[in-house]
């Protein structure tokens, strides 16, 4: 994500937390800080804001990075199951032999 994205980002959620004051308590944080809300920065704090999820709109069209589909698939020769770097004891004959002794 760019640096204009993640600005971008960030004046949508202090919109969205001044949605949320002036929904729950009435209360306009940006006009209060900036003195009313016909006031020149207070207006451009909002124009900002506005601009900002106009950038973040193209987010929701965005493809998720992390679940993209893989294009190349690549096909990997089975290797050979049976190479074996050891030897090991023939059990059949100590089988037989242990057999033969109990008779």
């Amino acid at each position: 994500m760019g640096a204009l994205r993640r600005i971008a980002l960030a004046l949508v959620i202090i919109g969205a937390l001044n949605w949320g004051l002036i929904a729950f308590f009435q209360f306009d944080l940006v006009a209060s800080l900036f003195g009313g809300q016909d006031a020149f920065l207070s207006r451009v704090v909002y124009a900002l804001v506005a601009i900002g999820g106009l950038i973040c709109l193209g987010l929701l069209f965005k493809p998720d990075e992390d679940n993209e589909t893989v294009t190349t698939r690549r096909r990997h020769s089975t290797p050979a199951m049976n190479a074996e770097f050891g030897e090991e004891p023939d059990f059949t004959k100590e089988r037989k032999q242990s057999d033969k002794d109990k008779k």
